[in-house]
């Protein structure tokens, strides 16, 4: 029989308040107060990231960062992120090298079922991984809903809602989020 967590990583449906569940997100939740409460570029904030994060690549993430595990984050080099990044990481958020968050980027991998009964009475909880190719850029304010991919060397404006896949070498925004155009390499 799997357990929660496993359900959970497999994207399947799972109980959010399993005891395992709820422990990590509490030692999530320590550790993002070292972060958040750190200086930039001191011995406190570099150790906060490397255990929130494993194989960090040297992130840079500006202070307050949040996310509910951390382990399910996976980063390619160069990566930045400023001031409010959210990332809700019940399944796995895959993260290419030189990629930038402008501040409030918020990526969102939970996803909850429609009726009441399960979502709210019962808890239940699923997932949907999240890829972001090599060189993307994220405009201010950019939301990701469960599931997405986007291609490489994109850049996503500013305020926009991405609910579907986006292909690589475009600009995209908006709410829904669509391709404008193009990027010329």
């Amino acid at each position: 029989m799997k357990s929660e967590k496993q359900k959970m990583l497999a994207g399947e449906p799972y109980d959010a308040w399993d005891s395992q569940l709820y422990s990590e997100r509490i030692e999530c939740r320590k550790v993002l107060k070292t972060l958040n409460n750190s200086i930039p570029d001191t011995q406190e904030w570099r150790s906060a990231i490397d255990s929130l994060i494993p194989d960090s690549n040297g992130a840079y993430l500006e202070p307050p960062f949040r996310c509910d595990y951390g382990s399910n984050i996976k980063l390619g080099k160069n990566f930045y992120a400023n001031f409010n990044c959210v990332v809700l990481d019940v399944a796995e958020v895959h993260i290419g090298d030189n990629v930038l968050f402008a501040p409030n980027v918020q990526i969102y991998t939970a996803g909850h079922p429609l009726d009441v009964k399960g979502r709210v009475e019962e808890g239940v909880e699923f997932g949907m991984p999240i890829t972001i190719g090599d060189n993307v850029w994220l405009g201010g304010g950019v939301i990701f809903c469960p599931g997405i991919t986007i291609g490489e060397n994109s850049v996503i404006g500013a305020g926009s809602v991405v609910t579907k896949d986006i292909p690589a070498n475009v600009v995209a925004a908006g709410n829904p989020c669509r391709v404008i155009k193009s990027i010329d390499q």
